[in-house]
């Protein structure tokens, strides 16, 4: 679905993308996983031209993107970004209905579509559809975000650390929304994060960055078990520690809840 080949991009001279060779398979989450500073937005955002790539080509479903205007191959790829961007004086329908009604679409088809998407974000049409963003949690808010970026039935989505502003349990809720949804509905999908846990939970495959380099490209699995590079491999290390620490403190933790000590024995 999605191919880079020889891909490079330069800011005043300055490499930061180094002659990146992948591809996206159709259906599959590809995550990039890195640091700040890592490359991995940049990549995203060559996808749909919103960074033009310095040398070398990409294409989407077949087709070099080049060859296509920046405005029309936005709007056959849906994109989600942190600060999810609903324009607060238009209603969800209103902002869910963006791009359809930018390509033309008929009303009947657009509303059609509108309900649909927010029947698959779990927002009910009926007293959803007329409310405005600042009525949302910022959880729900983030779900239109992504109902948005798919309401012109995009075959790509891509998401710039789309979960990174919302607090965990939010976070952990909307990560597994977002693999329910995308297993239903089998986009193909870019996703951008810096959380190792995230990109392990969401991923069929890692594209790990560094310095503008793709260290290592696998499934999590391998990433965990074989990894390339000692970046990987540092990488990897935090969620395993994490989940031994974790597990050391279930191990210390007593069967039941302790009562307070009153001194008198139990019966």
């Amino acid at each position: 679905m999605i191919r880079f080949s020889h891909v490079s991009k330069h800011y005043d001279g300055v490499a930061v993308i180094h002659d990146l060779n992948f591809t996206a398979e159709a259906g599959e989450v590809l995550v990039l996983l890195g640091g700040s500073g890592s490359g991995k937005t940049t990549t995203l955002r060559m996808i749909n031209r919103l960074s033009e790539p310095s040398s070398g080509s990409i294409e989407v479903a077949g087709q070099p993107i080049q060859g296509l205007p920046g405005h029309v191959l936005r709007r056959q790829i849906g994109y989600v970004f942190q600060q999810v961007g609903l324009f607060p004086h238009m209603t969800l329908a209103e902002n869910i209905a963006i791009t359809p009604r930018l390509l033309g679409w008929d009303r009947a088809r657009i509303q059609q579509r509108v309900d649909d998407l927010l029947r698959q974000i779990e927002l009910s049409p009926e007293q959803h559809r007329e409310r405005f963003p600042g009525q949302l949690s910022g959880g729900q808010r983030q779900r239109v975000g992504v109902a948005r970026a798919l309401a012109a039935e995009p075959q790509v989505l891509l998401l710039d650390e789309p979960f990174g502003a919302l607090d965990a349990l939010t976070r952990s809720r909307l990560q597994q929304f977002f693999k329910v949804l995308q297993q239903r509905l089998r986009f193909t999908a870019i996703f951008v994060t810096h959380d190792v846990a995230e990109a392990l939970l969401l991923a069929d495959r890692i594209a790990v960055m560094h310095e503008g380099r793709i260290q290592q490209l696998d499934k999590p699995m391998a990433l965990l078990r074989e990894p390339a590079t000692d970046y990987v491999a540092e990488l990897m290390a935090t969620p395993r520690g994490q989940a031994e620490f974790i597990s050391q403190l279930l191990a210390a933790a007593p069967d039941k809840p302790q009562g307070p000590d009153t001194g008198v024995p139990d019966r």
